[in-house]
């Protein structure tokens, strides 16, 4: 059903009432897909090097390490038919134990609701998609790449649901790109909102894991860069240019900066806000009420964390909380109304807070440029406004910048000002 070379014809798939595979699924994913090789490089000099600092055992038969680089099911759950681990991130990974519906679901009147209640996950929603990729890609209670990982030489984890799913050798189509199915044109900024406040939520309770735990803080919850970045003169830092001056979240700072957040002291590392730096835009767009909440306890929790000594208790309880209103958030940003003129409104929304997005650090800086992209993409696809050539080349440049491939030559000051050349050329 999913082994062939060749894309179904939208013909022949409403002849034979198949609108939802494409038939190469299977041949995507195992030729062009990274998945495909995750546990593959569990043999490679990166990781082997990893795990002798880390005085792990051989990295592919490390659990640690087979939670997320393979489809690493306990012995009890393993049905006769269960495939080996070294097919890496398979079928199962993303789409759920088969066992009790990968018969079924060929069957002509079974229906896709009946699957996903015998074990298939929902990908179609995109708060399901999100929560199962950031599994791996943030991290749950039972996978973490956390500080001393990532000492040890594991990558950063970065992620961005949108540009992600955009970035993939595609073996799917979304339910409004199949045949007979309702258009939804607007579905990547659907995906871009909703997996910005899945990552948050993600966050927040992996902060509150965290505080429960034998070290902290935890430093995969900080600023990476606020510490890893080449030291200069004062006159040259953007750093000490910013300044250190502990204030609310958008009240006026001194020397006419703005504010980007609480409680930050010089040698603090900050907590990492890059999963709410976009989403606090969007949010303000799609459900002011919830905005003013949202920031609110923001702000007060990034100040907590900050901080020399955080009360771990009362970091737990406001992430618990927080996670809680984006809980409540979530199904409004998957069902709201998006058109060209909302989509724009977020453009400008992000290209407005420049200063208070670029001045949180690289992160932050990164997914302004993911979401610009994605916004943009969406936008231009109902009608190319006048200047889109130069638009797009100045948002390639958010993209392409020297600090992607070496963090050090990230500034803040350099890139909010492109990021507002941006601004000034969108309609």
């Amino acid at each position: 059903c999913h082994g062939g070379v060749r894309e179904i014809s939208p013909e022949v798939a409403i002849q034979q009432n198949v609108y939802y595979v494409q038939q190469n699924e299977y041949s995507i994913w195992v030729v062009k897909d990274k998945h495909a090789r995750a546990f593959s490089v569990l043999s490679n000099d990166v990781a082997k090097r990893i795990s002798k600092l880390m005085d792990l055992k051989q990295p592919d038969m490390e659990p640690r390490c087979l939670g997320c680089h393979a489809l690493n099911a306990p012995e009890a759950q393993r049905a006769r038919t269960f495939t080996d681990i070294s097919d890496g991130v398979s079928c199962e990974s993303c789409h759920g134990p088969a066992s009790n519906w990968l018969g079924k679901h060929t069957e002509k009147d079974f229906k896709h609701e009946q699957s996903v209640a015998v074990g298939m996950k929902d990908l179609r929603d995109p708060a399901n998609r999100a929560e199962n990729c950031l599994r791996c890609h943030l991290g749950d209670k039972d996978n973490s790449v956390d500080h001393e990982l990532i000492a040890a030489g594991h990558p950063d984890l970065v992620f961005e649901l949108a540009s992600y799913t955009a970035a993939m050798p595609k073996h799917w189509k979304e339910a409004g790109e199949k045949p007979k199915a309702t258009p939804d044109p607007w579905f990547s900024v659907r995906e871009l909102a909703t997996g910005e406040a899945v990552q948050l939520k993600e966050q927040l309770l992996r902060v509150s894991r965290n505080t429960q735990g034998n070290f902290w803080p935890e430093y995969a919850d900080l600023d990476c860069f606020a510490c890893h970045h080449s030291l200069t003169t004062a006159e040259n830092s953007w750093q000490q240019k910013r300044g250190f001056a502990p204030l609310p979240n958008g009240a006026p700072a001194t020397g006419g900066l703005p504010a980007y957040g609480t409680g930050r002291h010089p040698g603090n590392p900050p907590w990492n806000l890059s999963r709410y730096a976009i989403l606090r835009q969007m949010v303000g767009e799609l459900d002011p009420g919830s905005s003013r909440e949202l920031e609110g306890n923001v702000d007060r929790l990034y100040g907590m964390i900050s901080s020399l000594n955080p009360d771990k208790a009362q970091v737990m309880a406001l992430a618990n909380s927080t996670a809680g209103v984006i809980d409540r958030l979530v199904p409004k940003l998957t069902a709201a109304t998006y058109d060209q003129g909302r989509t724009l409104r977020l453009m400008k929304a992000i290209v407005n807070n420049a200063d208070y997005i670029t001045r949180l650090g690289e992160r932050p800086a990164e997914q302004a440029a993911m979401a610009l992209q994605v916004l943009y993409t969406a936008y231009v696809a109902e009608g190319k406004p006048a200047g889109d050539a130069r638009i797009q080349q100045a948002i390639d440049g958010l993209l392409r910048t020297n600090y992607v491939a070496n963090p050090s030559a990230y500034d803040a000051f350099k890139f909010s000002d492109m990021m507002k050349g941006v601004g000034g050329l969108l309609p």
